[in-house]
């Protein structure tokens, strides 16, 4: 990867809440969230070619999902919290140590940021979406990983998949995307090259 090409990316982050209007887990019969699109080797738009995406919401005002297989770069997790002005806290930025790694999260809002990762850890505003996956908006999260207080597994992605009402339908009546259960090993896993090529072999819960 390319190391530290994203940090002037996320120079910019300002990482809050989640997205506005945007509540995951949102209870319809029909509701996506919480559930994997695979694209389909015919999917038309390049941006979605060969994209696993994680389903946060889904309901009649639309979609919002997170690309978990497309990493950006990876350098120091130091080096981060000092591009956004993060006091890395009571142990000192000096023993912060280790890398990270930014994932392109999709075309939306290419600047914000969103820590994707296992149900072990939660602060305020933490939010549930399906077993053993919860979604975190805050920067305290990142000190919290700098420091392994953090969680198990997380993804730091920058920007997000957003469909308005229909659309996410019509893209899959079309037949761009296969839907499958989510599976937290490999929405969370660093295999990020052969998630999508597994799930196209057939490796995971298709409905």
């Amino acid at each position: 990867m390319r190391a530290l090409r994203a940090l002037g990316l996320i120079a910019a982050l300002a990482v809050g809440g989640a997205l506005a209007g945007a509540a995951p887990g949102a209870a319809q019969a029909a509701s996506l969230g919480g559930m994997v699109l695979v694209a389909n080797e015919g999917m038309p738009d390049p941006r979605f070619q060969e994209t696993v995406i994680y389903m946060i919401d889904h309901d009649e005002g639309g979609a919002f999902g997170l690309v978990v297989n497309k990493p950006i770069s990876t350098g120091p997790i130091a080096a981060l919290l000092d591009r956004l002005q993060i006091d890395p806290g009571e142990e000192g930025g000096d023993e912060v140590q280790g890398s990270i790694t930014v994932h392109y999260g999709g075309p939306v809002e290419p600047e914000r940021g969103l820590i994707l990762h296992s149900d072990d850890y939660a602060i305020e505003g933490t939010q549930p979406v399906s077993a053993g996956i919860a979604l975190t908006g805050r920067t305290d999260v990142l000190r919290d990983i700098a420091h392994g207080r953090g969680p198990g597994r997380s993804l730091l992605l920058f920007g997000y998949c957003g469909w308005g009402p229909a659309q996410l339908e019509g893209e899959i009546a079309r037949g761009d995307w296969t839907i499958v259960d989510a599976d937290p090993d490999l929405v969370l896993g660093t295999d990020h090259e052969d998630k999508w090529r597994r799930l196209q072999r057939g490796d995971g819960i298709f409905i």
